[in-house]
């Protein structure tokens, strides 16, 4: 009871709940002037702002709210009021809501609200690691669903017999998508007697999860239409019911300078979302900012000195967590946090190893 209380007075001291109360009345106050939508652009990041400040305040005062209830409940137990089992189910919601917030605050970099891009690559290994492309495709999607974030499948390429060669998916319409997500980021490695080895052998396979923020017309990402061109081709293969077999299918090439060492590199998007070709290349033209936009912030970290302590370079090799299907265990390697409940975690059950990341790697406020 007494950790309860305590952490919520600590939020609403170190969230300064008070400023961001006079900070949301002065903000929202913006929103009524009379000119205020003869700027859309700006008036959506206004309304952005005002959103944002108000999903603390209210983020606090659910705490407030749950942990007043369960003062209330410890002292009608003391009466004979209450049972035991009804205070200790006001305390689980309590003590979710101050984690749930706690976690939260450790997402400071203001990417963290963001929408997600998350692409995932199969590696070597034929039918098996594009077996395993595709159950973490789902899990993504499981945790997706029981989070109430909205999955668009960008692009899908099948593979050869079983799972995916790669898949770019869209996550959007709820909280940090991008601040959750970014833990993923690098390589995933199955162990697993394979259904696809005729010997029953344990087989080693893995995977790339790329994540970056997704972004929106109230950012401003520079495009040089002189390293960009395009092409169109037929879509194939099982992308979802949206995706028609005529000429919708668009390619995107852009031809990136490393501002550091002026080396060029060809970014590559190919979207079949929609039947609309336009629609398609609007989109594919997001997902190039939204990549733009992830390396310049790669960079601002950096040279920040705020990039995670020991995070690991994304390449085979340098996996950020194992999945051994036999030993029923899942580890991940920078934080060591670790589970037998493999088939929860492969449900989309992976919310402790995100909670273990962020707090393993918090990043320091900008300010």
């Amino acid at each position: 009871m007494k950790d309860v209380m305590q952490r919520a007075d600590d939020l609403h001291r170190y969230l300064d709940i008070d400023r961001k109360q006079i900070e949301f009345e002065e903000e929202d106050l913006r929103t009524q002037a009379p000119d205020f939508w003869e700027d859309p652009k700006r008036a959506q990041v206004q309304m952005k702002k005002v959103k944002d400040i108000k999903r603390w305040i209210d983020g606090y005062q659910q705490v407030r709210t749950l942990a007043d209830e369960l003062q209330l409940a410890f002292d009608f137990y003391h009466e004979d009021m209450v049972t035991e089992e009804e205070v200790d189910e006001d305390y689980s919601k309590a003590i979710k809501a101050i984690e749930d917030l706690e976690l939260k605050n450790m997402l400071r970099q203001k990417e963290d609200p963001m929408d997600a891009v998350l692409k995932i690559n199969s590696g070597a290994g034929g039918t098996e690691a594009q077996d395993w492309a595709g159950m973490l495709m789902r899990m993504y999607i499981r945790w997706c669903e029981a989070h109430g974030y909205k999955v668009t499948i960008a692009d899908l390429q099948d593979g050869d017999e079983a799972g995916i060669k790669s898949v770019t998916m869209e996550i959007e319409h709820g909280e940090y998508a991008y601040g959750f997500l970014k833990s993923e980021n690098g390589v995933h490695r199955l162990v697993r007697v394979s259904p696809f080895n005729a010997q029953g052998k344990r087989m080693t396979s893995f995977a790339s999860v790329f994540v970056s923020p997704l972004v929106d017309d109230t950012i401003e990402v520079y495009v040089d239409p002189a390293k960009l061109s395009w092409d169109t081709f037929r879509s194939s293969g099982a992308g979802g019911q949206n995706v028609n077999k005529v000429e919708s299918g668009v390619r995107l090439r852009y031809w990136y300078t490393d501002p550091d060492t002026g080396e060029e590199e060809e970014i590559l998007i190919e979207n079949t979302e929609t039947r609309d070709q336009p629609k398609n290349k609007e989109k594919a033209m997001l997902l190039l900012k939204s990549q733009l936009y992830d390396r310049a912030m790669k960079k601002r970290l950096e040279a920040q000195a705020k990039i995670e302590a020991g995070k690991k370079k994304i390449e085979w090799g340098s996996q950020i967590r194992s999945y051994v299907f036999d030993d029923r265990r899942v580890k991940d390697h920078r934080t060591n946090y670790q589970t037998s409940d493999v088939d929860g975690v492969m449900d989309g059950k992976i919310d402790d190893f995100i909670k273990a990341y962020l707090m393993e790697f918090p990043v320091a406020d900008e300010n």
